[in-house]
């Protein structure tokens, strides 16, 4: 399936890119998301048209979040949860609750935003966590799991 990029895509491609993708991908993703269109001649263009507009677009989510990078260095979140006496957490702390975290200590995240890699954190301590705010923005905040006493 071969479609036009209407913003950047890590791993994929930069805004107005032609690229080549599974039908299922584009289909269930990139589309209803708004992230790409159908390359036929009139979307083509169409983007043509409008590649100014888009390309507004991109560079005013790109200094959002290059301003929203600020608010979460050196940030840190303290989260309560219950654990056993050994400091395994009965449970986990996910993303949703990292993001959580952040928006009850002021800082607006949403759960998309938050980057576990290496899954769920089940133990107390200090993890960095990574932010990605953007497709070329991302930044490494502290979260500390104490347990609940």
């Amino acid at each position: 399936m071969q479609l036009i990029l209407l913003q950047k895509v890590k791993n994929l491609g930069n805004l107005g890119d032609k690229v080549n993708v599974k039908p299922g991908y584009g289909r269930n993703f990139l589309v209803p998301q708004g992230k790409a269109t159908a390359a036929t001649a009139a979307n083509l263009e169409e983007f043509e048209k409008r590649r100014s507009e888009y390309e507004a677009k991109a560079n005013q989510q790109l200094a959002g979040a290059e301003g929203r990078v600020a608010q979460f260095e050196n940030a840190s979140v303290t989260i309560k949860a219950n654990a056993s006496p050994e400091g395994k957490l009965f449970g986990s702390v996910g993303p949703r609750d990292v993001a959580d975290a952040f928006t009850a200590a002021g800082t607006a995240l949403d759960k998309n935003e938050v980057i576990m890699s290496e899954g769920p954190l089940r133990h107390i301590g200090e993890f960095d966590v990574v932010v990605h705010l953007h497709a070329d923005v991302n930044t490494t905040v502290k979260v500390i799991i104490v347990g609940d006493d």
